[in-house]
């Protein structure tokens, strides 16, 4: 393969990777992506057979270190609570998430003047308001417009229907006087932009064979691609190299075959997520940055941020059609998502509705003790399926330098690479935080009619959302890159991913990775004539 250098070269075909693409195609620069997974056939989705629930377990399940794919790398997180999820595929974890697709609130921008802790952003939503809309347009976002708990802003699309699961869990909230609104929801409910609509399945964390879900290989990258951007696959970046100029001049990576290539380019865009990120920088040693590139501040891998999870189950005594329907994307409430220091924490959460479980799903989860094994087996189990129904409890993470990721030179990937090391303790603030959650959470299922409320908190395998390891910022003894994702040390270098957020707020990221990459594009784009300066 030639070295000859491109313009732009993107590590990483996920989310950010897909969005910035296709913003940068109409420079007309050559622009290159490379992705260490490939591209996914929806024929080969587990919903196409009848094995589905079974292959959650196995080659579609939540962690790296299970699933068994050639391309995942493995991921050392036995010291934390809580898990890494992620998937390695052009899509990146879109091909694996919920959809849900919140956006962040004003003040989510402002936590330390609003709330003294963590810190302001150099962005703030108004700077990201049209991109999220762009976003919206894109990803072809379901909604209901006037929620009275965020900014107005429309719609594409109708929301995902409630549902009778939906509706039998709105009359919870409502006995209790709380909010609660239709999801955003990255799903088509009608047919869009040559993608069908949601025939309401279910098991959308499996790939969506519809195409109905936003994940990015049939969002974004079609018309990057369709625009001359080229994505490579099976190619898996080692490390970026530096030029004697000390700006980045491409990466060293492995192809499908395992055989070590360069590619030199004039810019380099890391969108790897908050996990894949840091690994790849602190894997690029140099005598330049003997700490890894970029990393002057010390700060990259620290200060990572997760969502930790509560979850909240309980049975009804008729069925609720809970398996009709997109998984994470139902209703949601922020009924407690601003301070109140009464509450004896800071920041807040959202409550997510979840659909209900498949019979595989509702008879492991019953093995726990809820479904005896022996002559009620049956009995019990006809209790239990199509009649329970919960929520997940996502709560806002600060940003504290102790939790980090670090190289684990004794686990490595297939070529040799080693990989990433996770260093996390769950705080007091969320702990508390989790409690209150799923105290509220009890209230509302069993307003609704629910019994045998069973709850878990921290959700072990909900690592999925991986955040702040490489923050933005104006001060680059505090931050990794500027205001525009730029690196502070090396010119060229940008990040786009969930790595640079400052804090976590307590939604689902995608979106505002996406509207975050879609503001950094547009900057690059408006200073293409002194970029480095």
């Amino acid at each position: 393969m030639s070295e000859e250098a491109v313009d732009v070269l993107i590590v990483g075909a996920g989310a950010a990777g897909a969005a910035f693409a296709w913003s940068l195609a109409e420079t007309r620069m050559n622009v290159v992506c490379l992705e260490q997974g490939g591209w996914m056939k929806p024929e080969e989705y587990p919903t196409a057979g009848v094995d589905w629930e079974m292959r959650r377990l196995g080659d579609f399940g939540m962690s790296p270190n299970s699933r068994g794919r050639k391309e995942d790398y493995p991921v050392n997180d036995s010291e934390s609570p809580i898990s890494i999820s992620n998937f390695n595929a052009v899509g990146g974890s879109t091909i694996l998430y919920a959809a849900h697709f919140p956006r962040f609130h004003p003040g989510d921008f402002k936590t330390k003047t609003l709330d003294g802790v963590g810190d302001d952003w150099p962005v703030d939503y108004a700077q990201l308001a049209p991109y999220y809309d762009v976003n919206a347009r894109m990803m072809g976002v379901a909604g209901l417009a006037g929620d009275p708990a965020n900014p107005h802003h429309d719609f594409p699309l109708p929301p995902v229907p409630l549902g009778k699961i939906g509706e039998t869990l709105a009359r919870g909230f409502n006995k209790l006087g709380w909010h609660w609104w239709p999801s955003d929801s990255a799903i088509a409910t009608r047919d869009y932009e040559g993608r069908a609509k949601c025939i309401n399945l279910g098991p959308c964390i499996m790939g969506c064979a519809q195409g109905a879900k936003g994940s990015t290989d049939v969002t974004y990258w079609p018309l990057a691609v369709r625009q001359g951007v080229e994505v490579r696959t099976q190619c898996r970046v080692r490390e970026v190299t530096l030029g004697a100029n000390g700006l980045a001049d491409g990466v060293v990576y492995y192809d499908a075959d395992g055989v070590e290539r360069r590619q030199k380019a004039e810019i380099v865009v890391i969108a790897c997520n908050g996990v894949g990120t840091p690994r790849l920088l602190l894997n690029s040693v140099s005598k330049e940055f003997p700490d890894g590139l970029a990393n002057n501040s010390g700060l990259v891998g620290k200060n990572l941020m997760f969502h930790p999870y509560a979850m909240v189950n309980g049975v009804f005594d008729e069925p609720i059609e809970g398996y009709k329907g997109p998984t994470g994307c139902c209703l949601m409430s922020q009924e407690f998502y601003e301070t109140d220091l009464s509450r004896g924490f800071v920041r807040g959460y959202t409550i997510e509705t979840l659909r209900g479980n498949g019979p595989v799903s509702t008879a492991l989860a019953g093995l726990g003790g809820d479904i005896p094994w022996g002559d009620d087996h049956h009995r019990e189990f006809a209790n239990r399926f199509d009649r329970s129904a919960g929520m997940v409890v996502i709560c806002e993470d600060l940003p504290e330098e102790h939790n980090s990721v670090t190289i684990d030179t004794d686990l490595v990937d297939s070529d040799g690479i080693p990989s990433p090391k996770i260093n996390y303790k769950l705080s007091e603030n969320s702990r508390k935080m989790l409690d209150h959650s799923v105290a509220r959470g009890t209230e509302i299922l069993e307003a609704a009619g629910a019994h045998n409320v069973l709850s878990q908190a921290p959700l072990q395998p909900a690592g999925w959302h991986l955040m702040g390891t490489a923050r933005m910022g104006t001060d680059p003894a505090k931050s990794v890159v500027n205001e525009w994702g730029r690196s502070h040390d090396v010119k060229n270098l940008f990040i786009i991913d969930g790595s640079i957020f400052v804090t976590a707020a307590a939604v689902n990221p995608t979106n505002t990775i996406q509207a975050l990459t879609l503001y950094i594009a547009d900057t690059i784009k408006k200073n293409l004539s002194n970029l480095f300066d």
